[in-house]
């Protein structure tokens, strides 16, 4: 059964940096799309960065030049790099990845919950000002 366990989160000051991971355990092949994102209290999900289906890295446009993912080589793994952390930068970030085979040629994950299966149970990320 496939797992995706996050780590890395925890309490920084404003302007400061974290490294969160993501491992998916159980599942052998490679995702087809793997995701980040976010949730604060009292907020929806966000998206925050995708790998899509194409290889193709798509981020958030408030994490634009401050936020990095980069997967391992097989796709098991994939860490966000953030820096120039702002208090709005508080959530509960989740990992998640598509393992069902894509609708149709050419599909794209892109930020839409919908579009990923697995989710990890998420690691609290605190930004103070």
């Amino acid at each position: 059964q496939v797992q995706l366990v996050e780590s890395g989160g925890g309490s920084v000051q404003a302007g400061g940096s974290l490294r969160l991971s993501c491992a998916v355990t159980g599942y052998s092949a490679a995702p087809y799309c793997m995701a980040w994102f976010r949730q604060a209290p009292g907020q929806e999900r966000e998206g925050v960065a995708v790998i899509d289906t194409d290889a193709t890295i798509t981020y958030a446009d408030s994490m634009k030049g401050r936020f990095t993912i980069s997967p391992d080589n097989a796709w098991h793994s994939l860490d966000l790099q953030m820096n120039s952390l702002k208090p709005e930068d508080t959530s509960i970030y989740y990992c998640a990845v598509r393992l069902q085979i894509p609708p149709y040629y050419g599909f794209r994950c892109g930020l839409f919950e919908s579009s990923f299966d697995s989710w990890g149970q998420g690691t609290q990320v605190t930004v103070s000002s």
